[in-house]
């Protein structure tokens, strides 16, 4: 989230699209009810089902599920087209008015420097003119034929109403609806807030998605107000807490990048992970990249990091493909893995083809898995009839269970979707042999150490300098983790002018503090101000909201510094004036910003030509994204990998993702149309948390027993009336669940055929009270988004008959 929950209130419009809010964030979805009873917000819906937060919308449209770039981009023509954008805004805070190269194209789906034999581009065209001084030109008049701003019209030309409806199979006239909706909040006393989650996320464009709805607010300006922004909605706060923590396998503390093997030596590192500002004067705020890194590994490895070994550079592991979790476990069913810990994760019910992962996980030597309850993990190996149909004398992994608490049986904090860190306090005892996960991983460390210590091995530096200086090293608390993330001056940190800014051995309060000479630690430079010298930040509960506008800076903290909503120097005017009164977040005093949030920006008075987005380098919102996106530097419609269409309407020859995560195997093993007709999508219920309640019988009671959705029109094709037993296929597998037939779903006019979807909820298995039932994800394509790799869950090709 750039804003946050409860700034969900100030929106004038609503929009929910790639989730269903609703019901499965029934907490948080009162601040979008905030916003229509007080606010008189418009609440509306785009979603291939008619969802529960659609039964409160002021308007509902269906779309097929996998079109939403094609939506999204016809929404971006018909701004442009109507003139219903922020002009003053554009020209001012977003990169329109640069040059891109000459040799930059597109052309039948493919921008240039694709390489079609490694299934990826090289994105040298996909960059700025650059002038004598290495930075990117410019025409402020927005009439050169390269500027981002005409290459962005050409660009989304084909995405006229009529090929929105062909593609997406919403109608023409609810499409023109949502655009006259969308475009009022143009106006500088409007804002619109989109709000999204995983029916966005699991697609194969899944990153392009949202940058395509991040797009459409920058033409806007509703990035950086209240109630505007970009706003994922976690479905638990592991996952804003697992990202800001580095815990995907090419990431580090604070969305640091690992090494790759192309980067051998830190220079090369730093190099390549330090930007250049690409515009005179820009903040260009990951220019101290290298004092993130630095003092993170003075976090990992204390006085054994030092700058004449390069800071421990080389114990750091150095990556030479893509280890995702899609990789690992490919890696996994060729054999060429020996053994897996597995903590909080239950991938046999998560990830995509459930008979591949548990073929892949029969060939491990060990497998460790640390939950609180057990999973279909640990039990993999087990035969529980059809739905996990498997010969036990044929498995040779040795299986461990390592019983953990859950998050109310230790202190910490709780990340939510709005950046929060939230402390909150134990509320019982771990049950029978339960033991914290810090203090699993700390034991099986510590013993590591030991053995390495006494025996040696191969790379040993990794593990015996390693900093470990906790109180009680086999139980490290809480409370000394948090303070480690925060980081600490580890010697006297001056300012410029020789004035102590913090003393030795001091919690540091702000991350501007960090060094890149050693003087300073942090396990998570993000994290840096919410344990101070005054304490435990993110324990505070003043509520306190003199604005009404809900910021409540007193209670918790966000990170960064307690700012609540991002970029907010685009909140004001380039002259430093709110564009809305009603909505002021900071303004410039004459002397300073000030206002109700902690300024994200420099101390520059306005005129100053810094841009207000101060993490890109060019300090400006990317409506060409030149260098972060896997498929290309502007959205494109692709269909999923399993299409009913059989064929891309925009370009035949390029049908899916040419840039999408997808091995050579399954790449083969796609279902198609004929066999499979149908589209199937999967999603959660608000009386189930995933795959833990079904171990509830409360839950298990509410929600007792598998399901799946058919629309009326496809039930009475196939004969198959309400609670009729019926079979879901796909290219994959199968599963067995009770049909609920429902006016939900409607059949879509989808490029001159029937697409019908089916909706398969997702939290059943083999295990807990509730009815056994099957996995979903038995029917689901092992492929991943082309940028964060996450599969492909939402848009399937299944078949549906009754049993």
């Amino acid at each position: 989230m750039t804003n946050h929950w409860v700034d969900i209130k100030n929106a004038n419009l609503i929009i929910v699209m790639g989730g269903n809010a609703a019901e499965a964030h029934p907490v948080g979805f009162r601040w979008a009810m905030e916003a229509k009873i007080h606010n008189k917000a418009k609440l509306i819906v785009i979603d291939p089902r008619f969802t529960r937060t659609a039964s409160v919308a002021d308007f509902y449209t269906p779309i097929r599920s996998g079109t939403d770039i094609a939506f999204l981009s016809g929404v971006l023509l018909y701004l442009i087209t109507n003139n219903k954008i922020n002009r003053e805004y554009v020209e001012a805070y977003t990169n329109a008015s640069l040059l891109v190269r000459e040799d930059f194209s597109f052309d039948d789906g493919l921008f240039s420097g694709y390489d079609a034999e490694n299934h990826k581009y090289d994105k040298t065209t996909w960059n700025y003119q650059l002038d004598e001084n290495g930075f990117a030109k410019r025409d402020v008049t927005l009439q050169d034929p390269r500027c981002v701003w005409n290459l962005l019209k050409q660009h989304v030309s084909r995405y006229t109403p009529e090929v929105v409806n062909n593609i997406c199979g919403t109608p023409t006239e609810d499409f023109i609806k949502v655009c006259e909706y969308i475009a009022e909040t143009s106006a500088n006393d409007k804002t619109a807030s989109f709000l999204y989650a995983l029916g966005w996320t699991q697609h194969t464009v899944g990153a392009q998605n949202i940058r395509t709805m991040a797009m459409i607010q920058l033409l806007l300006g509703n990035m950086g107000m209240a109630g505007g922004g970009v706003n994922a909605l976690r479905g638990h706060s592991n996952i804003q807490g697992l990202t800001d923590l580095g815990l995907l396998s090419q990431s580090l503390p604070g969305y640091l990048t690992l090494p790759s093997e192309k980067q051998p030596d830190l220079d090369t590192y730093l190099k390549a992970n330090t930007p250049k500002t690409l515009l005179p004067g820009q903040v260009n705020y990951w220019s101290n990249y290298p004092k993130f890194f630095v003092s993170l590994m003075k976090s990992f490895y204390g006085d054994k990091a030092q700058k004449e070994n390069n800071w421990g550079f080389d114990w750091l592991p150095k990556w030479d493909k893509g280890y995702d979790v899609l990789q690992y476990f490919e890696m996994m069913s060729q054999g060429k893995v020996n053994g897996y810990l597995c903590q909080g994760f239950n991938p046999v019910a998560s990830f995509p083809n459930k008979h591949k992962v548990v073929d892949a996980l029969s060939k491990l030597k060990f497998l460790v898995t640390i939950d609180p309850l057990n999973t279909e993990t640990a039990t993999f190996w087990q035969n529980h009839g059809e739905s996990n149909d498997v010969d036990p004398s044929k498995i040779m992994t040795e299986v461990f269970r390592l019983p953990s608490t859950c998050f109310a049986e230790e202190n910490g904090s709780i990340v939510n979707s709005g950046r929060w860190l939230q402390w909150h306090w134990k509320g019982a005892d771990a049950p029978g042999e339960a033991l914290g996960d810090g203090e699993i991983l700390s034991g099986l460390f510590l013993r590591l150490r030991e053995m390495y210590g006494r025996e040696g091995g191969a790379l040993p530096e990794q593990v015996l300098n390693m900093s470990w200086n906790y109180l009680i090293p086999d139980a490290p608390a809480p409370e000394e983790v948090a303070m480690e993330n925060n980081g600490k001056a580890l010697a006297d940190v001056l300012d410029p002018e020789g004035k102590v800014l913090a003393k030795k051995g001091e919690q540091l309060s702000t991350f501007a503090h960090l060094r890149d000479d050693g003087t300073t630690a942090s396990g998570c430079w993000i994290f840096a101000g919410s344990w101070t010298p005054a304490g435990n930040q993110m324990a505070r509960r003043d509520n306190a909201d003199p604005s009404g506008l809900g910021n409540t800076l007193g209670w918790a903290w966000a990170w960064p510094l307690n700012r609540r909503i991002l970029y907010n120097r685009a909140s004001a005017d380039p002259a430093g004036k709110p564009w809305d009164a009603k909505r002021q977040l900071i303004e410039w005093d004459g002397t300073k910003w000030s206002g109700i949030d902690i300024p994200d920006y420099s101390a520059a008075p306005p005129g100053s030509d810094v841009g207000p987005f101060i993490m890109q380098p060019e300090g400006m919102g990317r409506l060409f994204a030149i260098d972060k996106m896997a498929e290309g530097p502007f959205p494109e419609h692709y269909e999923p990998f399993e299409t009913p269409l059989g064929t891309n309407p925009l370009h035949p020859n390029v049908v899916s993702n040419p840039a999408a995560r997808v091995f050579k195997d399954d790449l083969a093993a796609m279902g198609k149309a004929d066999k499979f007709p149908y589209v199937g999508t999967t999603y959660r219920l608000t009386e189930h948390f995933h795959y833990w309640t079904k171990h509830s019988l409360i839950n298990a009671i509410t929600q007792p027993q598998q399901f799946v959705e058919i629309g009326e029109k496809l039930a009475e094709k196939k004969g198959i009336k309400n609670g009729d037993l019926v079979k879901v296929s796909s290219n994959r597998g199968f599963i067995k669940a009770k049909a609920v037939v429902t006016k939900r779903i409607r059949t879509l006019q989808v490029n001159g055929q029937d697409v019908d979807t089916i909706g398969i909820p997702i939290h059943w298995g083999y295990l807990g009270v509730a009815r056994k039932g099957f996995i979903a994800n038995t029917l689901t394509p092992f492929v991943g988004d082309a940028n964060t790799q996450t599969p492909e869950f939402k848009a399937f090709l299944v078949n549906v008959e009754k049993v």
